[in-house]
């Protein structure tokens, strides 16, 4: 037991000093709160500086009268030729155009737009949207219904979705953020798991090509050495995921601090908003926000997410060190690694179809007990709640099936880790198994 913790200690301690772990483990958080801040701004300036200007050529004399200027378009009729307001428009300032209005749209619902380049996409929506309600009320008009009222009539409906807890309590309940969540769960453990497992592979595959594990095995035994390098580099996925967590804390409320000082509204006043229905918009939306996480057992969610982490990655590690252990080149690993990953990566495509639309069906049910499949599928189902004795038996089987693959590995391992200049295959590696040992 000393020796794989002295293991341990050796390949944590060497990874978590480099500078590449530093690097990641911190720029990381500020490169996505960052992205997310320049996203924002920089949309929020496209908003801003895309103020169209449409000349319109109305042939007809109507319809240009019912054309609005709002924040982001300009209407001027011209009373010019089309090829003169043509020979002017590639001097105009960018996002400038020419709408020309057949004197018979009402009947062909036709018009041109012109401009000097590819016209504005915002700008395409706001007339087309402006000539959609002047059909409209012409069509209201018609047959003989009072513009207005139609226009009044309020459609909008607001639906408060609630789920019913074990103990039958109600909450409310925000599938898009559960969705969301989901997603990013997938997407975070599908990326770990490999990450670090092929850093198992590839530390024993430098070893072994260097011959350094020929010194090594001759003071610990291959399954020490297999098991020292699992639990060490999980380890430092183990600190980098935690220290992930607390940065992106720490910086969450900074960037709160920051909204709350540029936008004025003190935190008193957001309380007291906070049980009014007359709220500014702005409050509206992140009180929402707020509502929606409330709505996510988060305590339970990062439990899960380390359980079905370390579980998946001790899985896989297991099955990655035996591939490492069977090659003397990564190239080589390749077609080893291909049909063990399987079952992960086909988790991972699932998930953004059918764990998501049908959390609870079968299906998602069956794949979060599976031990190579459970990693993915159990996280994509907890945000949208999970009885807790599945969970359990879903993290059991999982541990149970990282036993049973680092049995078989330790097997394979124990052949492989001296093996140099043959080439393995499938059939070579059910031999080494087999061995008596």
């Amino acid at each position: 037991m000393n020796k794989i913790l002295l293991i341990i200690r050796r390949e944590y301690l060497s990874r978590v000093r480099k500078r590449s772990f530093l690097l990641t483990t911190f720029l990381v958080p500020l490169f996505f709160i960052g992205m997310y801040i320049g996203v924002f701004y920089l949309t929020k300036k496209s908003f801003e500086d895309t103020h169209g200007i449409v000349h319109v050529i109305d042939r007809g004399g109507e319809i240009s009268k019912s054309l609005k200027n709002n924040k982001n378009l300009t209407f001027t009729v011209s009373n010019r030729e089309l090829q003169q307001e043509i020979e002017t428009l590639e001097d105009e300032a960018e996002n400038t155009n020419l709408l020309i209005i057949p004197d018979d749209f009402l009947r062909t619902r036709y018009v041109e737009l012109l401009s000097s380049g590819k016209p504005n996409i915002n700008t395409q929506s706001e007339i087309k949207n402006q000539l959609q309600e002047i059909i409209r009320a012409h069509e209201y008009a018609r047959m003989g219904l009072n513009v207005d009222s139609v226009r009044n009539i309020n459609d909008k409906i607001q639906i408060t979705t609630k789920e019913i807890s074990e103990t039958g309590d109600t909450k409310e309940s925000h599938t898009e953020v559960a969705m969301g969540i989901a997603m990013a769960l997938s997407v975070l453990v599908y990326l770990s798991l490999f990450l670090y497992g092929a850093q198992v592979m590839r530390g024993i595959i430098e070893e072994k090509t260097s011959r350094v594990v020929e010194i090594i095995i001759s003071s610990v035994k291959p399954f020490q050495l297999m098991m020292g390098k699992i639990f060490g580099i999980g380890l430092v996925g183990l600190t980098q995921f935690i220290l992930w967590i607390i940065l992106t804390a720490a910086l969450t409320s900074v960037a709160t601090a920051f909204i709350i000082n540029t936008s004025g509204v003190t935190p008193e006043e957001i309380s007291a908003l906070a049980g009014s229905k007359d709220q500014l918009p702005e409050t509206n939306a992140a009180m929402d926000i707020i509502a929606a996480f409330d709505s996510i057992n988060v305590t339970e969610l990062l439990i899960c997410f380390f359980i079905f982490f370390l579980g998946g990655y001790f899985l896989y590690s297991g099955l990655f060190a035996a591939v490492g252990s069977a090659v003397d080149s990564e190239t080589e690993a390749t077609q080893f690694t291909m049909p063990i990953t399987m079952p992960l990566l086909l988790t991972y495509v699932l998930s953004f179809g059918v764990l998501i639309n049908d959390p609870h069906g079968s299906i998602a049910t069956w794949l979060s007990f599976i031990p190579f499949t459970s990693p993915i599928a159990m996280l994509v189902r907890v945000p949208f709640g999970v009885p807790t004795w599945q969970i359990i038996v879903s993290a059991l089987l999982l541990f149970g099936g990282f036993l049973v693959t680092t049995w078989v590995a330790a097997r394979i391992y124990k052949v492989g880790i001296l093996m140099h200049g043959k080439k393995a295959s499938f059939k070579e590696i059910v031999k080494w198994f087999t061995y008596k040992q």
